[in-house]
């Protein structure tokens, strides 16, 4: 768990630090030249790659193109869910290629939701990933349901469709395929298991603004899909989500609930359209926000693209460096996080000095997530009063047991190293100087 709720900790340090290779002005991804690199590792005495001069804020904002909409927002007096709400939510559907998208207050609650009216609730079991964010798994557990977590695919990270159906039992209701980093999930395997077994398909794409599988952008597969819009997200307004889906029922469902039980077209505090909800709107000046990054959110996407295939070929040569792999079905990948795993042995080096060697140069990393299903939240979960009155305490014994049996995830959250998305926001020579700080550390990896 304390690596888990590191993770937003490195990804706000390295908005701010480091990883941030590209500088906002006139254009999204003006870039200032970062020092010319010695031969040896500043951690040993040589000149660091990249200078603090060159540190830049996430998210960029550009006051006169963006201002002028949220002051409207701000002039104008509705500053509740309005028009501008109602324009994102447009908007946002269009460039999905979906027919509905609906704003919530976050993108935890944007999964809250989408899992309730899926019908999720006490009884029933969701199939998720252990190399998740906790938000994941707290969408489950709030609606009283029980997480069950199916290993990771060693190459990619994802939930491995190889081990899906060993985990669905009579309980089981869905599958919440999270696109972990940015990165698709295999989504023609999962919803074939899907279909076979009759289960609901919740897509977590809170990490993966303008992924694409087959070239359909991700949410688009399941009932639903999810999205964050919180500060370090790719499209962000500081805290945001939403929710899309082509399924018209369900996306009413959605909307009642996330209106407090009403229905999209009753106003007031009335009755309401008789089913369960909450209070989960979001605000005028959010949207407002949204629109003004959305004008960019395309060429960035474009240019992390570009960027990581790039690192991604250039890692590959370098002993120890294993870069992961996207599933073939992916058309485009958002990079919200850029991941690798390194080996070790075959490095030279351990994680802990390679990630110091790499912020002696100005490059901030991370280790990621850690085993969060061997944490104090799925522990105490298994001792909660609900859950032992719905389930019994057998079967949260055997469920606590199922839980800690994830060896390749084991493995991951031991060798994983991050960049957030910032540092693909670069030039295509910044992008090669990474990859030659990489080389040197290697080299120079007996030292460290």
């Amino acid at each position: 768990m304390e690596k888990n709720n590191s993770r937003r900790k490195f990804i706000k340090h390295g908005a701010v630090g480091a990883a941030g290779l590209m500088l906002a002005g006139n254009s999204a991804f003006a870039n200032k030249t970062v020092i010319a690199s010695s031969s040896v590792p500043a951690i040993l005495g040589g000149k660091p790659a990249w200078s603090a001069a060159n540190w830049v804020k996430w998210p960029i904002w550009i006051p006169e193109q963006d201002e002028p909409l949220l002051l409207q927002a701000m002039r104008g007096g509705a500053w509740s869910r309005s028009k501008l709400v109602d324009q994102f939510e447009k908007e946002w559907a269009e460039m999905l290629g979906v027919k509905r998208s609906l704003m919530t207050c976050n993108g935890t609650n944007a999964l809250v939701v989408g899992l309730n009216q899926l019908g999720i609730g006490a009884g029933d079991e969701v199939l998720v990933p252990p190399y998740t964010f906790i938000a994941t798994i707290q969408a489950v557990t709030t609606n009283g349901a029980m997480p069950v977590f199916v290993d990771v695919d060693p190459n990619t990270y994802q939930m491995d469709p190889s081990k899906i159906e060993a985990k669905i039992t009579p309980r089981t209701k869905a599958i919440v395929p999270v696109h972990i980093l940015g990165m698709p999930a295999d989504m023609d395997r999962i919803m074939a298991i899907a279909k076979k077994h009759n289960l609901l398909v919740l897509e977590d794409a809170c990490q993966a603004h303008l992924a694409a599988w087959k070239d359909k952008t991700v949410g688009n597969c399941g009932l639903g899909g999810a999205f964050s819009f919180q500060a370090s997200k790719n499209l962000n307004s500081g805290e945001g989500g939403a929710i899309i889906s082509n399924n018209t029922d369900y996306f009413q469902k959605c909307n009642a609930f996330h209106h407090q039980g009403q229905s999209s077209n009753s106003a007031g505090l009335g009755t309401g359209s008789g089913t369960r909800g909450c209070n989960l709107r979001i605000t005028e000046f959010q949207s407002a926000i949204l629109l003004a990054q959305m004008t960019r959110l395309k060429e960035q996407a474009e240019k992390r693209w570009e960027n990581a295939q790039y690192l991604t070929k250039m890692f590959n040569e370098i002993p120890g460096i294993k870069p992961a792999k996207l599933y073939p079905g992916t058309t485009r990948s958002a990079y919200h996080l850029y991941m690798f795993r390194i080996n070790e042995k075959e490095f030279g080096t351990t994680r802990e000095k390679f990630i110091k060697a790499l912020a002696a140069e100005g490059l901030y990393a991370s280790t990621g997530y850690g085993q969060m299903n061997k944490g104090e939240f799925i522990k105490s979960l298994a001792k909660e009063p609900h859950y032992l009155k719905i389930y019994g305490e057998k079967k949260m014994k055997q469920w606590l047991g199922q839980t800690l049996n994830t060896p390749v995830n084991d493995r991951l959250t031991n060798e994983a190293v991050w960049f957030t998305q910032t540092t693909l926001l670069g030039t295509r020579t910044e992008m090669e100087q990474i990859a030659e700080v990489l080389k040197k550390v290697q080299k120079n990896a007996s030292k460290l």
